[in-house]
């Protein structure tokens, strides 16, 4: 097994300590022999070493929200205009860009299939390690059901892509989940209330009942897996964790109580703010619709404040983009948004260790510690006293590693 050195370094390695200073990682094969404070001692003969003085290496960037197949920001239009080759095309372009910004894995709530991850893990086309749910469920009006209140066609899902699949009904909710497990998915998502880009629903109300959920989360528990509910208001946040959903994506109007009850649950919560601010400031020219734009700025103007307030809560704060087409750009100022509230120790623990929590990873990943797998990236500067280096990937991350293998070197 090659073994590579980095000397020099400070270590931000994503538990929260502090870091250390001229430290040392020995990395054995694809895992993480030693973190040393100091030097490594005597070197074998035939390491490769990497002396990364003036740099920090934090653990790889784990995004918690996204949407791969969302390489244009009018979700609703983009499934009618392009044909499904396209699309996964048009992904595999998208999974690429996400890695050479230092995120080394990636959960997609609602698009992929379990195809993209077999694409990763046998080394087909450079992407995250990817964790999916297929096709998000969606109750008939809900977030994930794309009709315009004018159309009167029974909703069909695509093969590909954005679309979600639109059930109603206890039996007919237990079917659904069940056809996504069977497909190889590794968690489920739901519509648990309004969203901005869906036509025909308000963002504060809530969607599918309690029995409705609670059968679903039913299925993914005896499946030995989970949900994740997308949902913003204090109502369809607690409906949510009260059937006993792990994790809530958004929730950018809950309040104190919903923070209390995600608190109580033992869920996690996964703030997505950047996709909001960056709307308010692309969303025109990229041509999204005037009524889902007055729904995004609703939800930005809110956001924050949902943040503190879960933050001062205690809740467990996880870390996501939910980055749409161009905005993709933008994923890692989602770390700079929470560092407002949390601290740049605190974004950036919740966009490792955290997020492998939430993904279930971490006896692998999220920090840098031995026997874990050697995802990591070299910064350039210290992101403690300036976050916003972790935006500018081209020139400020020097080096990224994907399970010990070298993706960008630029040292």
């Amino acid at each position: 097994m090659e073994t590579i050195v980095l000397t020099h370094a400070v270590i931000v390695d994503g538990t929260g300590a502090e870091p250390i200073e001229d430290g040392t990682i020995v990395l054995e094969g694809d895992r993480i022999k030693d973190v040393l404070g100091g030097s490594a001692g005597r070197i074998p003969q035939d390491a490769a070493v990497i002396d990364c003085a003036g740099r920090t290496v934090l653990p790889g960037l784990i995004d918690g929200h996204l949407h791969i197949s969302a390489f244009e920001a009018d979700l609703i239009e983009l499934k009618r205009r392009y044909h499904p080759s396209y699309i996964a095309a048009r992904t595999l372009q998208v999974l690429k860009g996400m890695l050479d910004r230092g995120f080394t894995t990636v959960r997609d709530c609602g698009g992929a299939d379990p195809g993209f991850p077999m694409i990763q893990a046998q080394g087909l086309f450079p992407s995250p390690r990817l964790v999916v749910c297929g096709k998000g469920l969606s109750q008939t009006g809900g977030h994930g059901d794309s009709r315009l209140p004018t159309e009167r066609y029974e909703p069909v899902p695509s093969a590909i892509g954005m679309g979600g699949v639109v059930v109603d009904g206890v039996d007919n909710c237990r079917k659904a989940a069940r056809e996504q497990l069977r497909s190889g998915v590794d968690f489920i998502k739901v519509m648990a209330g309004g969203g901005c880009m869906s036509p025909a629903d308000e963002i504060d109300t809530t969607q599918y009942s309690p029995e409705e959920l609670k059968a679903i989360v039913f299925e993914a528990r005896a499946a030995g897996t989970y949900v994740a509910a997308h949902c913003y208001s204090d109502q369809s946040i607690i409906n949510a964790v009260e059937a006993g959903i792990r994790t809530i994506e958004h929730g950018n109007l809950g309040t104190d109580k919903a923070a209390r009850a995600i608190k109580d649950a033992g869920a996690f919560l996964v703030p997505t703010i950047v996709t909001y601010e960056a709307m308010g400031e692309m969303g025109k020219e990229l041509g999204i619709p005037e009524v889902n734009l007055k729904k995004m700025i609703q939800a930005r103007d809110a956001g924050m404040n949902a943040l503190a307030q879960a933050h001062a809560a205690g809740c467990r704060i996880a870390s996501g983009s939910d980055a749409l087409g161009p905005m993709q750009l933008l994923m890692a100022r989602e770390l700079e948004i929470q560092a407002r509230v949390m601290g740049p120790m605190g974004a950036i623990v919740a966009a490792t260790k955290t997020n492998a929590e939430l993904l279930r990873k971490q006896d692998d990943l999220g920090t840098l510690e031995p026997g874990k797998l050697a995802d990591l990236i070299v910064v350039d500067g210290d992101p403690l006293k300036d976050i916003t280096l972790l935006q500018d990937h081209e020139q400020k991350i020097a080096l990224i590693m994907q399970g010990g293998g070298i993706y960008k070197n630029i040292f």
